[in-house]
């Protein structure tokens, strides 16, 4: 009997030791059980940006539950970014999330070697020397911009073809904060969706030179719709533009193409569809790098481009949302998902392409001709594009 005992304790002994070994090799493989996951954001869940952000937050909650702890900022001001970011670093984070613009993130990157730095891109990577903890990353938005702009030239043909507008009022209408690259590449993708339906279309592009003001982007809005427009889209954060769609009296033919956040709620009967960039996809991949111990651009399936990375529809970076069926024009789903196909065939080479002359707002005697094509986000994750359609884009 004790010889039964002894032989059993044995192998109890070995399975244990076994066991332990094979924990010992898991972890030496570089899996981990437990992370802290920051998140700093420029404004609060209350804008369309952040809060299109946020729902990568929701995600990493969703997918590992109690395995992480979650660590929020919100309101940070660029310049402000420093604070709430020694704050999450010294509260242990494994790795920060950052969806503002402030040039700090990568400075201080260096300070906090065991920390992965993951900021929404804001100016060309390419070529840079950056920290190896500081990463980049943003969806490919001129895609959905473009798709969208065809769901917005479907709503116009449907206006000319029942007599409510002539073809020369094709026109539309753009709120835009700031004259940057981001910006205007969006927009131009934009118009070159409404053309591809109505050749004639042309676009009024009214500046605010703030994100987030929703007098001024409402404002904005009104001013291009008692201009004509009868599309009106954005590229700021407040639901200005919208509400100023929705209030117009009903004689008067204006629809609302969104970005980020849907606006079906709050403009019911003008908000046409929403194009948003999917932060899910970035997010959730560099979280598995953390818990992995990887390399993220080795997990992260995209256009790599050192520590940056960017991808389109083919990788769910980019998505159409809330295709309103009260408003839209019959076959404009149709016509969004060909267009979809085409864009992941063909690698969006069709986009900035056509008999166009593009001008250098800064420098006029700087042109370039879309005809020879021009692809976007080729080299880095931020919208390069930075050319103003000479007589289809006009700036007031």
């Amino acid at each position: 009997m004790k010889r039964v005992y002894l032989t059993t304790a044995l192998t109890c002994a070995i399975l244990l030791a076994a066991f332990i070994g094979c924990f010992r090799i898991m972890n030496l493989a570089g899996g981990r059980e437990h992370i802290k996951v920051g998140f700093i954001y420029d404004n609060d869940e209350s804008t369309p940006y952040t809060y299109n952000f946020s729902l990568a937050k929701d995600a990493v909650e969703k997918k590992y539950g109690d395995r992480v702890d979650i660590l929020t900022c919100s309101n940070v001001l660029d310049e402000e970014m420093e604070a709430p970011l020694r704050k999450l670093a010294d509260d242990g984070c494994d790795i920060i999330f950052f969806n503002g613009y402030s040039e700090l993130v990568r400075e201080l990157a260096p300070q906090y070697p065991s920390i992965q730095f993951c900021q929404t891109s804001y100016m060309d990577m390419n070529g840079q020397t950056v920290p190896e903890n500081y990463h980049t990353f943003k969806g490919e938005a001129y895609q959905g911009r473009y798709v969208s702009g065809i769901a917005a030239g479907m709503k116009i043909q449907q206006l000319i073809d029942d007599g409510i507008i002539s073809p020369d009022k094709a026109i539309v209408g753009f709120v835009a904060a700031f004259p940057t690259s981001e910006v205007i590449s969006g927009y131009t993708a934009f118009i070159l969706g409404v053309r591809s339906v109505v050749p004639t279309a042309v676009m009024h592009v009214c500046y605010t030179h703030t994100w987030s003001s929703y007098a001024q982007e409402k404002n904005a809005a009104q001013k291009l719709i008692d201009k004509g427009c009868v599309i009106i889209s954005q590229h700021t954060d407040t639901i200005g533009p919208a509400i100023a769609c929705e209030e117009t009296p009903d004689n008067v033919p204006v629809y609302f193409v969104g970005y980020n956040q849907s606006m079906s709620e709050v403009a019911p009967g003008t908000s046409l569809v929403t194009a948003r960039i999917c932060w899910e996809p970035y997010v959730l991949s560099a979280v598995d790098a953390v818990f992995s111990e990887k390399k993220i651009e080795s997990v992260v399936s995209g256009r790599i481009h050192g520590n940056d990375v960017s991808a389109g529809f083919e990788n769910a970076w980019v998505e159409m949302v809330d295709l309103n069926q009260q408003v839209c024009a019959p076959g404009t789903q149709e016509a969004m998902d060909r267009a979809i196909e085409r864009l992941i065939r063909d690698n969006a080479d069709t986009v900035f392409k056509g008999d166009y002359v593009g001008i250098d707002p800064d420098d006029p005697s700087d042109t370039i001709d879309l005809n020879k094509g021009y692809i976007e986000n080729e080299n880095t994750s931020y919208p390069l594009f930075d050319y103003i359609l000479k007589d289809i884009i006009i700036i007031e």
